[in-house]
């Protein structure tokens, strides 16, 4: 008999998130490469277009946005700040990776007054991570819905990004430590 304890079936396990982001990153990937009109060896020149580079200037405000939120949160509460701070590594790195060569600096991005970036972070240490878990989710979700109108590469790493973001908010709602 595992010695595990019981799980509330409505919640994901860890094994589910991780299948997901696999099953995404390979829909993603599949979908990108076929094309009605044959553009698969042009799918390299796609991924130069307005489009993408719309889609990906959106996500990378979507990052400074949640590192933002994390600051903020680490700022009002400082007692999270090392528990928070892998975390918001992961997303230092994806804003890296959406900004392109407009690399931010880790040590100075998103960390303006701190008045300013504790506004809206509750109170409430349990409510804050909350509502950092429910960021998490909110840009993990646009970024899913952005895989559609994506070209091959940016599709594959808006998925990767997504699944991490996904893996952040069950890591922050406590059901993953």
């Amino acid at each position: 008999m595992p010695l595990t304890p019981p799980r509330d079936a409505a919640r994901p396990r860890r094994r589910s998130l991780l299948a997901g982001a696999v099953c995404a990153a390979g829909a993603a990937g599949l979908t990108g490469a076929c094309s009605d009109d044959g553009e698969a060896a042009e799918s390299g020149n796609r991924e130069d277009s307005a489009g993408a580079r719309r889609l990906r200037q959106a996500a990378a405000r979507d990052s400074e946005a949640l590192l933002a939120r994390y600051d903020g949160t680490a700022a009002a509460h400082p007692d999270l700040a090392g528990r928070l701070k892998p975390l918001r590594g992961e997303v230092v790195r994806h804003l890296e990776e959406l900004a392109g060569s407009a690399r931010p600096d880790r040590t100075t991005r998103g960390r303006g007054g701190g008045a300013k970036n504790r506004d809206g972070v509750p109170a409430d240490r349990k409510e804050a991570l909350a509502a950092l878990a429910a960021a998490e989710r909110r840009t993990a979700d646009a970024r899913t819905k952005a895989l559609a109108g994506a070209p091959p590469e940016l599709a594959r790493l808006l998925a990767s990004v997504a699944a991490s973001g996904a893996a952040h908010a069950y890591l922050l709602t406590g059901e993953g430590s």
